[in-house]
């Protein structure tokens, strides 16, 4: 085996580009892989192995079994471009964790959750950052976007006159539009305003900022997301249910099919529509919400049986 000829983090922005000029976007695997390529800098570790590997993707104590087969699975895509080039890298080994169910059991939040959650973000301080995630909270909750596309938006992306958001560029490279409700757009408004006021550096581009006047971080967000939980009184459901952030696009969805049933809509003609409004690729991904909350199994169910008893 041979010595790298340039730094682990020069090494990655090699395999990102490499495999993004061959159509992968690798969006949540580039964030990854820079995260912990920073574990080992800040470790002074050169090189990947199978330990330093498992000790990051295992950050921290309480991480989930899925989230954990995530993280393996980037450093593995990784490490096996490294190893082709005849470096000393490691290739962690296919199967040394088990990821569990193939999807996380959702934490569905009620109206109640998310106002609690509301409330934690504004104790926040400074009034900047309080705004910030009470504004953001509010939009993930009623909007069904990624936690990844909320970040990702800037002022240009808010059109006010048509009350609508553009959201560019998602996980499977395609663009939507997102209608705002009335009330959505005046939250929004009132954020950009005091944002505009309070905020002392160069104006950045995105609709959200930090107190630096940057761009939001997703490690950030989701760190600061777990701390309003707590202070919320959320807490773990069961072993895999625990309140996460991506699930306020879960809740969304399950709450506009509950909304579906209760009004009598004709939920499997409307399930394309509501797949396009969450940018899901395929109506079948959107489907599987009705398996993922009891209530809807149950509105399917009665719904069933009152067109058996329709039945001549």
């Amino acid at each position: 085996m041979s010595e790298r000829p340039t730094s682990l983090r020069e090494a990655l922005a090699e395999y990102l580009a490499l495999r993004r000029a061959l159509g992968f976007g690798l969006h949540n695997a580039g964030r990854l892989l820079g995260q912990y390529v920073g574990f080992l800098e800040d470790h002074d570790m050169g090189a990947v192995t199978t330990d330093n590997a498992l000790s990051w993707a295992s950050l921290p104590a309480d991480v989930s079994p899925i989230w954990l087969a995530v993280r393996m699975s980037a450093v593995r895509g990784f490490a096996t471009y490294l190893h082709s080039m005849g470096t000393a890298d490691q290739v962690p080994p296919t199967g040394l964790v088990r990821s569990g169910p193939c999807r996380a059991t959702p934490y569905l939040y009620s109206a109640a959750d998310v106002e609690a959650l509301v409330g934690a973000a504004g104790a926040l301080r400074p009034r900047l950052r309080a705004a910030t995630y009470q504004t953001l909270i509010g939009l993930l909750a009623v909007s069904g976007a990624r936690v990844g596309e909320v970040i990702a938006l800037d002022d240009s992306d808010l059109d006010r006159e048509r009350a609508l958001l553009s959201v560019r560029n998602t996980k499977f490279n395609k663009s939507r539009l997102v209608p705002l409700h009335a009330t959505a757009l005046r939250a929004l408004e009132a954020y950009t305003g005091l944002r505009d006021e309070l905020r002392r550096r160069p104006k950045s581009p995105a609709l959200f900022v930090s107190t630096a006047g940057t761009r939001l971080h997703h490690s950030n967000v989701g760190l600061t997301f777990a701390r309003l939980a707590s202070q919320a009184g959320l807490t773990r459901r069961s072993a895999s249910c625990r309140p996460r952030i991506h699930d306020m696009r879960h809740s969304f969805a399950v709450a506009s099919l509950v909304d579906a049933y209760a009004s009598g809509a004709d939920v499997p003609a409307m399930m394309p529509l509501l797949a396009t409004f969450l940018g899901h690729s395929d109506p079948k991904h959107t489907y599987w919400y009705l398996s993922s909350a009891p209530e809807l199994m149950a509105l399917a169910g009665k719904r069933l049986e009152m067109r058996k008893g329709d039945r001549p």
